[in-house]
């Protein structure tokens, strides 16, 4: 059941890979279906060896619906983000390692990049602390998205959400290109030109008209 679903958050696993956010069966894909159910990936296994059986249905309340395998130790925190944020229907996680460098240097990734603008709406917080495959992370996430599409948790790596996996994905991918960015500005020069609210708030609007379709 539920095959074709389970295929998208299988290839948004393996885009993770692809893209340099995780290594190995790192981070974790979940995604909330029209019904309510969530579909959430397993613990400990690689995107590009997963098939669809592998990927678990749960309710909101984490209780298994369909699937053999231990879910994500993360479930916990994931569940925590889709019961505070309804709008939210996907959420990924990530051990992306330039935005994860720079949270450990300062406690937000300030937005002055019309790519980080588009795709996480503005300047992305560095969330406190908190233990892997705990309530804390997803807890912290909440409290430090402040509504953006994305947040670095310090000493661990990045929460990303959105109304679809691809918003989600697009988060985590064009996060992780602007903090390259700003790396290397950094290594040139203690000084960076930013954005102003206006110019964040258009390439906000911008995006939303990005694409076919819209």
């Amino acid at each position: 059941m539920l095959d074709k679903e389970k295929r998208e958050v299988i290839k948004a696993g393996m885009k993770l890979d692809r893209y340099g956010l995780i290594a190995l069966s790192g981070g974790n894909v979940s995604h909330r279906l029209p019904d309510g159910k969530i579909l959430v990936t397993p613990s400990g296994m690689i995107y590009e060896d997963m098939v669809e059986d592998d990927v678990l249905v749960m309710d909101i309340d984490g209780h298994i619906i369909e699937g053999n395998r231990k879910p994500s130790v993360d479930t916990e925190a994931l569940l925590y983000v889709f019961k505070q944020m309804p709008e939210v229907n996907a959420v990924i996680h990530t051990h992306q390692p330039y935005a994860t460098a720079l949270g450990l240097v300062q406690d937000e990734i300030v937005c002055n990049l019309t790519t980080l603008a588009n795709a996480t709406r503005g300047t992305v917080t560095v969330a406190p602390y908190s233990s892997a495959a705990s309530l804390d992370m997803g807890i912290k996430a909440v409290d430090n998205l402040n509504g953006k599409l994305a947040v670095v948790l310090k000493h661990h790596g990045v929460i990303a959400v959105g109304d679809t996996l691809k918003q989600a994905l697009y988060a985590c991918i064009y996060l992780e290109e602007a903090c390259k960015t700003i790396i290397a500005a950094k290594s040139c020069s203690k000084e960076m030109a930013l954005m102003n609210d206006e110019q964040i708030q258009t390439a906000v609007e911008v995006f939303e008209r990005y694409g076919q379709g819209k």
